[in-house]
C-alpha cells in the first residue's frame, strides 16, 4: 500500500514508474530527495503532486562553510593541512578516471605525510571495498574520487571537501556532495576550486553563486528551486 522511494534523483522516470505499479492502482508513493530533480518541483508547483519539506536540520549539526576559489595548489594543501591537524579527513573529488592517478601523486607531493587513497567506479569491486572500508577505518587521510561518494556515505570524521574543477558540476550534484561532510558537530568546509574562469557560462555563474548564497542547512529545497530558475 505504500512505496517509498529514496534518492529519487537517482532513478529515471520509467524505473520511478515501474517501481509505483507495483503496488496497483492505489497504492500510495513517496519520493525522497534532498535536491528534488526540477520536473518533480514542477509538478509540486503545479499541484500534481503534494510536496511536504523536512527543514529540521539534527541537533549541533553546522552548516557547511562553502568557499569558491579559482584552482591553486596552496589552496589544496592548506585545505588538507588544516583538516589533518584536527585529526580529520578529507574528500577530494576529481572525476576525470584518466587523470585521478596524476592528481594523487599531486597531492602527495603538496602533503607528503597525508596517506592517500584513490576511489572510482572503474576498481574492482573487492578494491573499492577495500579502499572505502580503509578510509572509514582512518588508514586514509584523503581520498581522492569521483562523485562515486555523491550518495550514501555517513563519515563522520571526514569534514573537508575539495572539488576540483566545480564549474563542471550541476547544482543538485554539488549539493549532495557537500552533503558528505558536516554530518556530526564538527565543522565542515567545502571548497569549490574553478580552474576556467574566463570559460564559465552565464548559467554556471548563476550555479556556483546559488551554491554560496544556499549553504544552510535544509537549503536543498531552494536550491532546486533556483536550478528550476535558471533552467
Amino acid at each position: 500500500g505504500l512505496i517509498i522511494i529514496d534518492e529519487q534523483h537517482k532513478f529515471g522516470v520509467r524505473q520511478r514508474k515501474e517501481l509505483s505499479e507495483k503496488g496497483g492502482n492505489n497504492c500510495d508513493v513517496l519520493v525522497l530527495s534532498a535536491t528534488p530533480i526540477p520536473r518533480t518541483l514542477y509538478m509540486s508547483l503545479s499541484g500534481a503532486r503534494n510536496l511536504s519539506r523536512i527543514e529540521t536540520p539534527p541537533k549541533k549539526r553546522k552548516p557547511v562553510l562553502t568557499a569558491i576559489e579559482p584552482y591553486s595548489k596552496e589552496i589544496i594543501k592548506e585545505a588538507i593541512d588544516e583538516e589533518l591537524n584536527r585529526k580529520g579527513q578529507v574528500y577530494f573529488i576529481h572525476n576525470r578516471i584518466e587523470s585521478i592517478m596524476k592528481m594523487a601523486s599531486i597531492t602527495q607531493g603538496l602533503c607528503p605525510n597525508a596517506k592517500i587513497g584513490i576511489a572510482h567506479g572503474q576498481m574492482k569491486e573487492n578494491e573499492l571495498e577495500k579502499t572505502m572500508k580503509n578510509f572509514v577505518n582512518h588508514k586514509i587521510d584523503v581520498l581522492i574520487c569521483t562523485t562515486i561518494i555523491e550518495n550514501g556515505l555517513d563519515i563522520s570524521n571526514a569534514n573537508t571537501l575539495i572539488i576540483d574543477k566545480a564549474e563542471s558540476f550541476g547544482l543538485s550534484q554539488i549539493h549532495q556532495l557537500r552533503g558528505r561532510v558536516g554530518r556530526s558537530e564538527k565543522q565542515g568546509y567545502a571548497y569549490m576550486l574553478v580552474r576556467n574562469e574566463d570559460g564559465i557560462t552565464h548559467e554556471g555563474t548563476q550555479r556556483l553563486n546559488a551554491i554560496r548564497e544556499y549553504s544552510a542547512l535544509g537549503s536543498g529545497y531552494h536550491l532546486a528551486m533556483k536550478d528550476l530558475e535558471i533552467r
